[in-house]
Formats: structure tokens, C-alpha cells, sequence
């Protein structure tokens, strides 16, 4: 049996979030956009998950259910109004990509350095985001190191030069507050043990973008194509335990952090050990290989990084930002764990990683 420790690349289905889909795949399939009684029905469904989905988001703004978090950031960032762009060097590539693809169409870029602890400088941001920047785009929790950037003074730094600020949230969501400060925030339902292929972006009330996708006009205008109410209905039940459990949820993952600390205390912590969500472990060891390692240990399911970059062959574009070299980086590997990791779980793979990083290191 593998042992699942990669919570960031995605979750475990709830239980109930697998229940509340079956009906609609089954046996409720109309249109929810069809004007009949089962097409209202579906509807019906669908508009009950977005509220499950909006309780976990800032008050004052409307949920557009995307296709996942990177159809959601690219309809911020490529639909905000025109003007130059700001972000940080450790972004996920759904919006570092794209910001290089609207600098490439002659928007003015601006890539914010991290410092060693992954932490955005306050002073260097405030430089850059003056009067004509547009948009700045962050993200609360790091999908790689767990880093909580600082959000609230971000988006301030944003309003006062008359910019949008665009949070990912796809890391943090119900599990770290999300600031109200923010104008529009990206959330994916698979990170929070809701199903692949639905996601979010949520606007504050009375925010105008231009659409990516034209037809219909199913989501407000701004988003066409039909959609799946058996998805809503899966994340809108994962969004109602992540705010049911959250207290047990919290208490869990910091005792597989307390013990996950100890257990790997022979490696050093990349990025913030203050500023983090726990649940997030990334590591690296000298004379470790991280690649290598991930093949010995078939038994456990950790990763090197973004699962979205896994494959690219190059060190992360995050550890580098921190400043660790290539070897650094390609010693690292990110546990992640949550809800339904156990004790157990944990300390037999820790067993398993310290032997294989023992004998690579010797």
C-alpha cells in the first residue's frame, strides 16, 4: 500500500463530496441552464454549492465557477482592464506564464524578488506598484514551500496606487483566512478534497472584466459553457466540511507537523518556519538527490515540487528564488499531508525516506 504524502499536488475525495455527486451523475443529468422543471432542478443544485463554495470567501462579491484555479487566474489576469502587471518571482506558472505571455503583447512586467524565507519585501513592493500598475496577483500559500505571504499589506499597496489585486488562493482556501482586501480571488475544489475539473473565481461586487470565453454567457457573462452540477456539488460539499472540521482539521495537521518535525530533523526547512500553513513540509538534505529518491521510496507518494512542472527536468523555480542553489534545490522534496494522513501514516514513511536519504547521503 503507498502511503499518500502530496496534499499539495491534490487531495483524497471526501467521502461525502463522492456521495453528493452520484445523483447528478446518475440520475439527475438535465442542463442546468435549460428553462424545464429538471433543468431548474439542476440548477437548483448548482446555486446551493456556490453559496456551500462563498461562505469560505470575503462578503460582498459573486462566485464564478471556472473549470480550476488556472482558468480562473487566467481570466483575472488576461480579463482585468489595461495596464502594467506586478507579481512575485514565486508564483505558480498559471500566473507567472501568463503574465510573461501579456508582457510578450506589451504590458509592462514587474517580478517581485522573495528573500531567503520566501517572504515577499514590503519595501521593494511598495517601489514597484505605483501609479499605472493595473493589477498585482499573489498568492496566500505557497503550492510549493507553504509560505504565507503577507496579503492584506499587498492588496493596501495595491489600492493606494489604484490597482486590482488577484489572490490565489488555491492553498490557503479554507484552511488560512483570506484578507477582504482582495478584488478577486482564484480557489480550486480538488485542493480541498472536492473533485478535479471545477474551480472558482470570485469578484468583488461591481469588479468588470472582459471575457475569455465567448457562447452563452453561463457565469454572469464573463464565463460560457455548461456546467457540471455534479462538480458544484462535489466542491460545494467539500467547502461545507473544510468549514464544518475546520477546527479538527487545524488540530491534526499541527500534530503531523509537531511529529513531522521531529521525525525529519536531520534536514533543513526550506522557506518560513513562522510564516507557513503546516501542512506543508518542503526539505532538503545534502548528498540527497531528490529525483532519486522519490524512486526508491516506492511506497510513498511525496513530490519534488509543482506537480504541474514535475516533468520539466529543471530545478524549482521557487527554491531558486529563495536563493538555493541547484544542487539545493534538486536535494528537496515537499510532504504534504492533512485530513486523512494518520500517525502511522507518517512515521512509516519518514522510516522509509530516512533509510533511502541515509544510504544516498553515505
Amino acid at each position: 500500500m503507498t502511503i499518500y504524502l502530496d496534499y499539495q499536488a491534490t487531495t483524497p475525495l471526501a467521502p461525502e463530496a463522492f456521495e453528493a455527486m452520484v445523483p447528478l451523475l446518475r440520475d439527475q443529468f438535465a442542463n442546468p441552464h435549460s428553462a424545464h422543471r429538471l433543468g431548474r432542478a439542476a440548477a437548483a443544485h448548482v446555486e446551493v454549492a456556490r453559496a456551500e463554495v462563498g461562505k469560505l470567501l470575503p462578503g460582498g462579491g459573486r462566485l464564478l465557477f471556472t473549470s480550476g484555479a488556472t482558468e480562473a487566474l487566467n481570466m483575472a489576469i488576461q480579463g482585468a482592464p489595461a495596464g502594467d502587471l506586478v507579481t512575485v518571482a514565486t508564483e505558480h506558472a498559471a500566473v507567472l506564464d501568463t503574465v510573461e505571455a501579456m508582457g510578450r503583447a506589451g504590458r509592462s512586467v514587474t517580478i517581485l524578488p522573495v528573500g531567503g524565507d520566501g517572504l515577499v519585501d514590503l519595501t521593494a513592493a511598495a517601489a514597484a506598484i505605483r501609479p499605472g500598475i493595473a493589477l498585482v496577483a499573489a498568492m496566500l500559500v505557497n503550492n510549493e514551500i507553504g509560505v504565507i505571504q503577507p496579503i492584506a499589506e499587498l492588496a493596501e499597496l495595491a489600492h493606494r496606487a489604484g490597482a486590482l489585486f488577484l489572490c490565489d488562493a488555491v492553498q490557503g482556501y479554507g484552511r488560512v483566512p483570506i484578507p477582504d482586501q482582495c478584488d478577486m480571488i482564484a480557489i480550486s475544489a480538488h485542493k480541498v478534497h472536492g473533485p478535479k475539473g471545477i474551480g472558482g473565481l470570485w469578484l468583488r461586487d461591481g469588479l468588470a472584466l472582459t471575457p475569455l470565453i465567448h457562447g452563452g454567457g453561463q457565469e454572469a457573462g464573463l464565463r460560457s459553457g455548461t456546467l457540471s452540477p455534479a462538480l458544484c456539488a462535489g466542491f460545494g460539499a467539500a467547502a461545507r466540511l473544510m468549514r464544518e472540521r475546520a477546527d479538527a482539521d487545524h488540530a491534526h495537521v499541527e500534530q503531523l507537523w509537531t511529529r513531522a518535525i521531529a521525525l525529519f530533523h536531520n534536514w533543513t526547512l526550506n522557506g518560513s518556519a513562522d510564516m507557513r500553513y503546516h501542512g506543508n513540509l518542503n526539505l532538503r538534505r545534502e548528498g540527497v538527490d531528490g529525483a532519486r529518491l522519490l524512486s526508491e521510496c516506492r511506497n510513498v507518494a511525496f513530490s519534488l515540487g509543482s506537480a504541474c512542472a514535475s516533468g520539466s527536468g529543471r530545478p524549482s523555480h521557487v527554491l531558486r528564488a529563495l536563493g538555493l542553489s541547484d544542487a539545493e534545490a534538486r536535494g528537496s522534496v515537499r510532504i504534504g499531508f492533512g485530513r486523512y494522513t494518520t500517525l502511522t501514516d507518517l512515521e512509516d514513511a519518514a522510516r522509509t525516506v530516512e533509510m533511502a536519504a541515509a544510504k544516498a547521503a553515505s
